[in-house]
């Protein structure tokens, strides 16, 4: 995503950690079976709205993942438990995100690796370009308590500008809000985008099916 981007975001939706955690927020299905995060899409539950209680939540492990689980699926319900564990909870609380979104997110962009980089130049954890993590206030891309606290900041704000809709958010924090914009507000026709936002979704859906505590 180009700094120039994310300024947009963030001249539209101001946030704070505290903003953020003003009111309740609550995660539901919607009619087509799209993950959706936040009061403001409440209307469009045909699951029963949960709230995200990320105190009470803990990322899962898996006894047994099934054959179709990618090696960065079972990667991400074997190291969530312990890894960056709070970080990962303070950052969910700040930005009313549930912890296992964090744990899928940073499972597909960087393996856990607090040290990865890509050929754009995405760094850390939850891969933030260098514009992005300016305008999220992270200081030190190497650092995994700014890197995840960033990340989920993003993460917040997407979510905030889709109405919850957390396909449409993993699409633009892959590909940026304007690649989505251009695909008339849908997922790009990019294959990395499509396969980004299906491994992230897979991770989050089983961590939030296991009920086994690390």
């Amino acid at each position: 995503m180009s700094r120039a981007a994310a300024m947009l975001l963030l001249g539209t939706i101001a946030l704070s950690p505290a903003a953020a955690c003003a009111d309740d927020t609550y995660i539901c299905k919607d009619a087509a079976g799209t993950w959706v995060i936040g009061n403001a899409g409440r209307d469009r539950c045909v699951t029963t709205p949960r709230k995200v209680t990320t105190r009470e939540s803990r990322p899962a492990v898996s006894r047994g993942p099934s054959r179709d689980t990618t090696a960065a699926e079972v990667k991400a319900i074997l190291f969530a438990p312990t890894a960056y564990r709070d970080h990962v909870r303070k950052a969910a609380e700040n930005y009313k995100l549930p912890e296992e979104l964090l744990h899928a997110v940073m499972a597909v962009e960087s393996g856990f690796n607090p040290k990865a980089m890509s050929h754009k130049g995405a760094a850390g954890l939850m891969q933030l370009m260098p514009g992005t993590a300016k305008d999220m206030y992270v200081n030190d891309v190497w650092s995994p308590s700014q890197n995840i606290d960033g990340g989920a900041r993003y993460l917040r704000i997407l979510a905030n500008q889709y109405g919850g809709d957390l396909t449409k958010t993993l699409a633009a924090y892959n590909a940026g809000p304007e690649a989505v914009r251009r695909a008339g507000g849908v997922v790009p026709g990019i294959q990395e985008t499509q396969e980004y936002v299906r491994k992230v979704l897979a991770i989050y859906e089983k961590l939030k099916s296991q009920n086994v505590k690390g």
